[in-house]
């Protein structure tokens, strides 16, 4: 068994929580963080004809694929099994297919090697991500935004999360699919609607900032995705500058939606630690990687002296990378699993936090 007090620490990360299947080698040398390999296979053609995930195609999809990934992330990295130090593997939130594909083959492994095993929280990883990529102190506060969660979290350290605001019905990353899907945009639904309003007028119609002003910091999008079908109704029959300016419109109100509730969640942190002496916003999640909302976001971040943090595309997508990065920084806590850890469908950071009505795509929120 690798000794987690080396200097030399290398982890490999599973990830099968939904439609992706990947697999990943992080190193930590000398204090330094390093990505060696990220291999991401997509499952977008094979669920396209159904206008959304089907977990047994997932499933079975990450079964066919998983061990020429792992292989190919090994390779990738430029090293041997004799190398690692531990496995971890998302085993919570998500599809319980997909989460029982990846669990089994990391615990297999971790066995066959007699290498710590490490079950990671899909949320941790996106939590985390931030610090594998611009080395981030604790705390920072986070926006995590994505197909099936929508959070403020403050982040205290790896394993210590204070859920300060969450989605009470739909998911931004939902709302975003949903769109594309009600306007016929084919691909993926977030980089599908970003690509269409690019040549929208974002003004043509007023849609609503949910919970607008409201002292909660929690989200709402739901009463959005019907104003936007409600106007998309009334414009029809759609043309092409039609979508697109549908498409601006409602990107705008998510971002406008984003800023404010995030803007009060900064005005909280600065009360609530006013002795940081460079406060950070990360936002996380494949949503993140917007570029309308990354701006709204520097806006609402620059107007409270705080610092606005965002991984790379790559990292803000469902990817390996963060997985095993979660797992190395929870060995280096001395936080190894057994390998009889289950796996939980529905896993919440904070778990101290009282669950809302309705959260989410994947039902895995709290």
């Amino acid at each position: 068994m690798a000794n987690p007090s080396s200097p030399d620490l290398l982890v490999l990360g599973i990830e099968t929580s939904c439609d992706e299947t990947a697999a990943s080698v992080v190193a930590r040398r000398h204090g330094r963080a390093d990505i060696l390999s990220n291999v991401v296979l997509s499952q977008v053609e094979e669920h396209a004809a159904f206008g959304g995930v089907v977990p047994e195609i997932a499933a079975r999809a990450h079964v066919e694929a998983l061990d020429g990934i792992v292989a190919a992330a090994l390779a990738e990295a430029g090293i041997g099994w004799d190398e690692l130090s531990a496995v971890a593997a998302t085993t919570g939130p998500g599809l319980v297919g997909g989460l029982i594909v990846g669990a089994m083959t990391g615990k297999a492994i971790a066995a066959a090697r007699a290498l710590p095993f490490l079950a990671v929280n899909h949320l941790e990883g996106h939590a985390l991500s931030p610090r594998l990529s611009h080395g981030l102190a604790f705390p920072y506060l986070l926006l995590l935004v994505s197909g099936g969660h929508t959070q403020i979290l403050l982040v205290r350290g790896t394993g210590d999360y204070e859920r300060w605001g969450t989605t009470i019905d739909d998911a931004l990353g939902e709302a975003f699919d949903k769109t594309a899907k009600l306007l016929g945009l084919p691909g993926a639904g977030g980089p599908a609607v970003e690509r269409m309003a690019e040549g929208g007028d974002a003004a043509r119609f007023p849609l609503p900032r949910p919970l607008k002003g409201e002292a909660r910091l929690d989200f709402s999008f739901s009463g959005l995705k019907t104003a936007l079908r409600h106007a998309a109704t009334q414009a029809a029959p759609l043309d092409e500058q039609d979508v697109a300016d549908l498409c601006a419109s409602f990107q705008a109100a998510a971002a406008g939606s984003l800023a404010d509730r995030v803007t009060r969640a900064l005005a909280r942190l600065r009360a609530d630690f006013p002795d940081l002496s460079e406060p950070v916003l990360a936002v996380a999640g494949g949503v993140a990687a917007n570029r309308a909302i990354r701006a709204r976001l520097e806006e609402a971040a620059a107007a409270h002296g705080v610092r606005l943090v965002a991984p790379p595309a790559a990292l803000c997508t469902d990817n390996a990378a963060m997985i095993a990065f979660a797992g190395l920084e929870r060995l280096e806590a001395g936080r190894t699993d057994p390998l009889a850890a289950p796996v939980r469908p529905r896993w919440p950071l904070d778990e101290a936090a009282t669950p809302l009505v309705g959260f989410g795509k994947r039902g895995a929120k709290a």
